[in-house]
């Protein structure tokens, strides 16, 4: 009898497994996440699967409780960036060998590769986007069934016979387009978060971008200040032989010597911002901080003859965020989907046998010792419609924070282009001017006064003067050039560009 028993059991799971392989219907979700080299056919075939005539899918007012859910205006040609997300080992990633075994970077193109390998939140995003596509696999998969046995100490007797043991196995059937809108939603959702670590990466590159700028910009100061100190020691040593000559004050020494201290006090800033901004570069990269840097020798930057218009076309259409919230939203309208089918009644299918034992004398009205068998079928009855219209409405609300979120998104880039559009004219035209005009009138001046002061002309404060103000304009000069190539920078995150340069 226990032998039959066991067999009856693996039959019926068998049979179950069959039932819900058969019953459960093809989620386009799994296909638009698994291969993202098509993207818009695929996120295509998905919204036309979403707006499908038998998909049950609403769109109107009446469906989101009398708020209008459209879809805020988006160019057609949203750019969804291609993701291919690693699956890391458990115990020893690749990434913490590479850090040390490579060797120091010296390019800003070798940073960025690093960077995109080793960053600490690429990681964990792209773990987070495999866990989403992962969760496509099984969202939309039946529950297992249920198996029960039980053998009766004290045995039901029946005129058949006496039953000692029975079997029950059960599937239960949740509304099987309910399982393909969750599956549609993880889709989205799965999409979204590739999305977000597109963001990420882009920010990343800017901020190396950024930071390299600065330690170009850092570099050139202490250039500028080194130089400014070789003059000021010249200067020292013209006042000396005037002074032994009698031409000069001992207050023209001591005062050149006090400015020489201020450069040597302006060196040691120099040198800690420097320091800390090569910390900083290594920290976006994801490696120790104490790692050397060198800073680049010149920094080619020049403003672009863009248009905003064409910057804020081209973010609209490939800026990750904008797209990570469209898909959102796209995600929360299947999120109403899945709560108007949680109205539908659960299915539950179920089959038992009963052993009975061949312990009764031969009938001829009753088949001793057969067994029984029996099939039952549950349903879930939906009756408390308060809960279901709470259900209703909160995915109505959280679609209609997702369209809010995208029009937000969208908003944002376009200040923040307008914003840093301004930011790299400005710099640009300062960076000239400095160039062009002010900083050769300071130098001429200042070597004009100089040659005066060897010969007497001119008092020694007034060189002193002279040489802040060169000092001045050259450090504020290569702070206008690092603006500009930071400005450049953001707006290039924001527009989605991230070739190399």
């Amino acid at each position: 009898m226990v032998r039959q028993l066991v067999r009856n059991v693996w039959t019926g799971v068998f049979a179950v497994r069959l039932l819900c392989l058969a019953a459960v219907p093809g989620c386009a979700g799994p296909e638009v996440a698994s291969s993202l080299s098509d993207d818009h056919l695929r996120i295509g075939r998905a919204f036309s699967h979403s707006r499908r005539g038998d998909s049950g899918f609403r769109t109107d007012t009446k469906t989101t409780l009398g708020r209008n859910t459209s879809r805020p205006a988006v160019p057609a040609t949203l750019a969804i960036h291609d993701t291919v997300v690693r699956r890391l080992p458990p115990a020893r990633s690749p990434v913490i060998q590479l850090v040390g075994h490579q060797q120091p970077a010296e390019s800003l193109a070798e940073l960025i590769q690093l960077a995109q390998w080793q960053n600490p939140r690429l990681v964990r995003l792209q773990a987070e986007a495999a866990a989403a596509q992962a969760k496509i696999q099984h969202v939309n998969k039946l529950p297992d069934p249920t198996v029960g046995a039980n053998v009766f100490a004290s045995p039901i007797e029946t005129a058949a016979g006496s039953q000692t043991a029975n079997l029950t196995i059960m599937q239960r059937f949740p509304w099987l387009r309910r399982l393909d809108a969750q599956a549609q939603q993880a889709c989205f959702e799965a999409l979204a978060i590739q999305q977000v670590y597109q963001a990420e990466r882009l920010k990343t590159i800017a901020d190396l971008r950024a930071g390299w700028c600065r330690l170009f910009v850092i570099a050139r100061q202490i250039e500028v200040n080194q130089a400014n100190q070789q003059l000021l020691d010249s200067l020292i040593r013209i006042a000396n032989a005037r002074l032994e000559a009698g031409d000069a004050s001992q207050g023209d020494v001591l005062l050149a010597t006090l400015e020489l201290s201020r450069l040597a006090q302006q060196m040691l800033t120099f040198r800690q911002q420097q320091i800390s901004q090569v910390a900083k570069l290594n920290r976006i990269v994801g490696r120790s901080s104490n790692e050397p840097i060198t800073a680049p020798a010149q920094l080619n930057v020049t403003l672009p003859a863009w248009q905003y218009s064409e910057l804020r076309r081209s973010a609209i259409e490939r800026q990750p965020d904008i797209a990570a919230a469209v898909l959102r939203a796209d995600a929360s309208r299947w999120g109403i989907e899945v709560a108007r089918l949680r109205r539908r009644p659960d299915v539950s299918v179920g089959a038992a046998w009963y052993a009975i034992d061949d312990d009764r004398p031969a009938s001829g009205i009753v088949d001793v010792g057969r067994d029984a068998w029996s099939v039952g079928v549950q349903l879930t009855v939906p009756v408390w419609q308060h809960k279901y219209d709470a259900i209703q409405q909160e995915a109505n609300e959280r679609h209609t924070a997702a369209q809010a979120t995208v029009d937000e998104v969208i908003q944002r880039y376009e200040a923040l282009l307008q914003d840093l559009w301004a930011q790299a004219q400005a710099a640009s035209e300062t960076a000239s001017l400095y160039r062009t005009t002010i900083l050769p009138q300071a130098q001429q001046t200042l070597q004009s006064d100089q040659e005066s002061y060897a010969n007497g002309g001119v008092e020694f404060d007034r060189v002193i003067r002279d040489l802040r103000n060169v000092l001045t304009l050259q450090l504020e000069h290569h702070r206008a050039v690092g603006r500009l190539a930071i400005a450049l920078a953001r707006i290039r995150q924001a527009t989605a560009d991230d070739s190399t340069g």
